[in-house]
């Protein structure tokens, strides 16, 4: 059977839509959202698209005081995010901040016992551009 062009740039633009679409959803998530002050755990987590095709993904950084454990964090933040069916989540890795948002400082250090360190460099960076002023 022999596919016609038609039919190859139907697909191209059915597969174009649905990246476009995925891409549009990754870029409402907020990166960061975090305790407004305290000392509490974080999970570094790679939210990416469910759909054929389409590898785009984005790392965010959820860090909660009334959290118990880093998989409180993160159980709640995936069960909301693929409620959808179009994300997947990964957890990868914790760790704790201390937010003094007073003194602008924001310190990430520790580890997860369950998932392990998470990459410390990219949650700080993360951190940076959501709180510019913060040292």
């Amino acid at each position: 059977m022999r596919i016609s062009a038609v039919e190859e740039w139907a697909k191209f633009l059915a597969l174009l839509w649905t990246v476009v679409m995925a891409a549009e959803r990754l870029a409402n998530i907020p990166q960061v959202d975090i305790s407004s002050d305290g000392v509490f755990k974080y999970v570094l987590i790679r939210v990416h698209s469910t759909e054929d095709g389409d590898d785009s993904n984005i790392e965010i950084v959820r860090g909660y005081a009334w959290a118990n454990y880093h998989a409180d964090i993160y159980e709640l933040v995936a069960a909301e995010l693929q409620k959808g069916g179009e994300l997947d989540c990964q957890c990868l890795g914790g760790g704790r901040i201390n937010h003094d948002s007073h003194a602008k400082k924001i310190h990430v250090y520790g580890y997860s016992v369950g998932f392990g360190r998470a990459d410390h460099c990219v949650a700080t960076e993360k951190l940076k551009a959501r709180y510019p002023s913060t040292r």
